[in-house]
């Protein structure tokens, strides 16, 4: 196993390029230190520095090893600030998200993080395995439209962040319809799997009505493509088609449903947790 010992004096004396310099430096005798760099050398099995007049030059070798010991004490150093909360350097900002999530929404969500910079952003999609990877410290964050199971609710700290209205949304010649009754007995329908839908199906029930499904879709982005191309008239929250709208290629019925959709962010119990989290979820 490498010594780390050995691999901060070989940094030492790299950067100062003299031994006698380097060994005033770390307080040392200039014999001591140069059994310091043979004992490395030897680990390594090949020489790190050629000698030139009084100045020690990298070999090849020498400069590889000298940008790894450089990476790995920038790293330990970093980590030190980070536990104890100076860093300026952010760590990398791990989400999961729910498979059929909104992208619309999550972009949202990002978008202050993006506009800041300085932070690499890594992105998971799944189902509730993200629980498990939340729990085990793989990520900071989990946005989903629902709170954890009952049974894992005191595991996690559950955040509502955002409520969107659900309704109907179609290329405007499926929307001359008078009424709800007319519109969803008429026109074929998108839905989505999940709460959105079972609570619609209880609003139809209510109406009495026996709907034509055209498509049924697990993910929000699929519905959202159906209802670009005008394959019928989809149920989603507003925001999953908030592009579309805002130009004017899909409009929203004048239909109250009285439907809407909880955003959350899940978030574990954390000595040490990311520093943009409280920002977001504030």
């Amino acid at each position: 196993m490498l010594n780390y010992h050995h691999l901060r004096y070989f940094q030492a004396v790299a950067h100062e390029g003299n031994l006698t310099r380097a060994a005033q430096r770390l307080n040392l005798s200039q014999s001591a230190l140069s059994t310091q760099i043979k004992a490395l050398e030897a680990r390594l099995g090949q020489d790190l520095f050629d000698r030139v007049g009084r100045q020690l030059v990298l070999t090849e070798v020498g400069r590889i090893t000298l940008d790894h010991a450089d990476r790995i004490f920038a790293t330990g150093a970093e980590l030190e600030a980070t536990l104890a909360q100076t860093s300026t350097n952010l760590p990398p900002f791990r989400i999961g998200a729910l498979s059929t999530l909104s992208r619309n929404f999550q972009m949202q969500f990002l978008r202050p993080v993006l506009a800041r910079g300085g932070c690499e952003v890594i992105l998971r999609s799944g189902g509730v395995e993200l629980l498990d990877t939340l729990r085990t410290l793989g990520l900071d964050v989990v946005l989903t439209t629902e709170p954890p199971p009952s049974a894992q609710a005191a595991s996690f700290t559950t955040h509502r962040i955002a409520a969107q209205s659900v309704g109907l949304h179609a290329a405007a010649h499926r929307l001359q319809h008078k009424t709800l009754t007319e519109l969803v007995t008429h026109e074929p329908l998108i839905l989505p799997t999940g709460a959105i839908r079972t609570l619609f199906d209880g609003l139809l029930a209510r109406l009495g009505v026996t709907p034509n499904i055209v498509a049924e879709a697990d993910d929000m982005a699929m519905v959202r493509l159906l209802a670009r191309e005008d394959a019928g008239v989809a149920l989603a929250p507003d925001v999953v088609l908030a592009d579309e709208i805002a130009t004017g290629k899909l409009v929203t019925a004048p239909f109250d449903l009285e439907l809407t959709e909880t955003f959350y962010a899940i978030t574990a119990p954390r000595n040490f947790p990311h520093p943009l989290l409280a920002k977001l979820l504030g």
